[in-house]
């Protein structure tokens, strides 16, 4: 880890970088993707396979006896875990479907706005070492609350060519219609193109690593829209003289454990804090069983000691972290300075797992910078918002010199004539 006291803030640019690869390899590998599964379609997906995942498949689709399998080998305490995670999720994003409200926005004009589903949507979900069925949970209950007519679904099979029984269970619980053994960036291309089993979409959601997430940038090439370069996990901690230092490391360590390529940072402003969260979490790692990708991802990480809450909140805005915790006391009077984060969590006892599993927020957020222009995954995600407009002969009469004037200021005649020649035609009929 990097430690830091008092930098000056002409320095925090250096702090803010993420580890990354080089977008050029990134782009010429994910084309090269692209280009064999357009090419060979299902058996390009068998070949990576074979290739990234050692995994000798016959049939990419997950069958409906693999998916009733599952139910019989998870435990019945995560099945209860998973269903009361269920109503929380479902409890938070049902609260967004909004009602229609239709509004008069001069006599005889009404206008309105109506939710229409995506009919077919992609979830790609990460598995290897951390297979997140947790993630299935945020992205197929939003999207069949909103109506999503087919969900697709791929991961990454084991070495045996199977997909890991929780997440087969999660998804049959959640509504999804199919399952395929596909990770990577094949996968994302194949949700992109089709193929002979995997049916094209029209918006692929999922976290993944850097090849998931250039391959997702690489899909909206060919007209499919995407929740958000959603890529390796990142979290920053607040802390003042009130916080806990082993409840800092916890949370900082349940995200450097995602990947070697997951970056934590924490600032305090009170060096006692400071100096035993560094000391907590050398602790907590050497008890962890996935600590030497938590120790590769602490590389990367700051522990930055700064002058107030203020600055500290300043640096987080710049940062722009995933998941952004305040261990602060009065949390609740620099919520307002908050511009920049994909979800908050508030007081000593919100921790980041709570968002991760059950608290019912989505956990499928904006990394890399990007809560500085983008939200997380919610309900909207999942549909188009469509406007409709009901125009009377009055209405349309109201607004007959504004219409005309403008469509004539801008050269548009047809545009005069559509309103032109309907008021001509009522003024005859009169």
């Amino acid at each position: 880890m990097k430690v830091n006291r008092y930098p000056q803030k002409e320095t925090w640019s250096g702090f803010v970088k993420r580890p990354a690869i080089k977008r050029e390899k990134l782009a010429e590998i994910v084309a090269a993707i692209f280009d064999e599964v357009k090419k060979k379609g299902d058996q390009a997906l068998i070949n990576f396979a074979e290739k990234f995942d050692s995994a000798e498949l016959k049939d990419i689709k997950v069958s409906e006896k693999e998916v009733e399998t599952a139910e019989n080998l998870i435990s019945e305490e995560l099945k209860t875990a998973i269903q009361e995670a269920k109503l929380n999720i479902t409890k938070f994003h049902a609260s967004q479907i909004p009602d229609i409200e239709k509004i008069e926005t001069t006599s005889g004009v009404v206008c309105w706005r109506e939710n229409r589903a995506i009919e077919k949507v992609g979830i790609y979900i990460p598995g290897g070492t951390a297979p997140l069925f947790s993630t299935v949970l945020m992205l197929a209950i939003p999207a069949q609350l909103a109506g999503c007519e087919e969900i697709i679904l791929c991961t990454p099979p084991d070495k045996n060519g199977n997909v890991n029984p929780a997440i087969l269970y999660t998804a049959k619980l959640c509504g999804v219609t199919k399952i395929f053994k596909t990770g990577g960036a094949q996968a994302i291309a194949a949700m992109t193109f089709g193929t002979e089993s995997i049916p094209n979409v029209y918006k692929i959601f999922g976290p993944g690593n850097q090849y998931v997430v250039a391959a997702k940038e690489f899909a909206q090439n060919y007209n499919v829209a995407i929740d958000m370069p959603a890529g390796p996990s990142e979290v920053l901690v607040i802390a003042d003289e009130n916080a806990v230092p082993e409840f800092c490391a916890a949370d900082l360590l349940s995200q450097a454990e995602h990947g070697s390529d997951s970056q934590v940072i924490f600032l305090a402003t009170d060096e006692n804090i400071f100096n035993q969260a560094i000391l907590e979490t050398q602790k907590q790692l050497e008890a962890l069983p996935r600590n030497e990708m938590a120790a590769e991802s602490l590389k990367n990480s700051h522990f930055i000691l700064m002058n107030s809450i203020n600055e500290a909140l300043e640096f987080s805005n710049l940062y722009a972290p995933e998941h952004l915790i305040l261990a602060v006391n009065n949390f609740e009077k620099y919520i307002p300075q908050i511009r920049n984060a994909g979800s908050v969590f508030l007081g000593n006892y919100s921790c980041e797992s709570a968002g991760d599993y059950a608290s019912g927020t989505n956990h499928t957020l904006p990394t890399n910078g990007f809560a500085k222009n983008y939200s997380g995954v919610s309900l909207d995600s999942f549909v188009k918002k469509v406007t409709f407009q009901n125009l009377s002969e009055k209405g349309l009469k109201n607004l007959e010199k504004t219409i005309e004037v403008m469509a004539e200021a801008e050269g548009l005649f047809a545009h005069k004539n559509a309103v032109s020649i309907r008021l001509k035609e009522q003024n005859e009929r009169i």
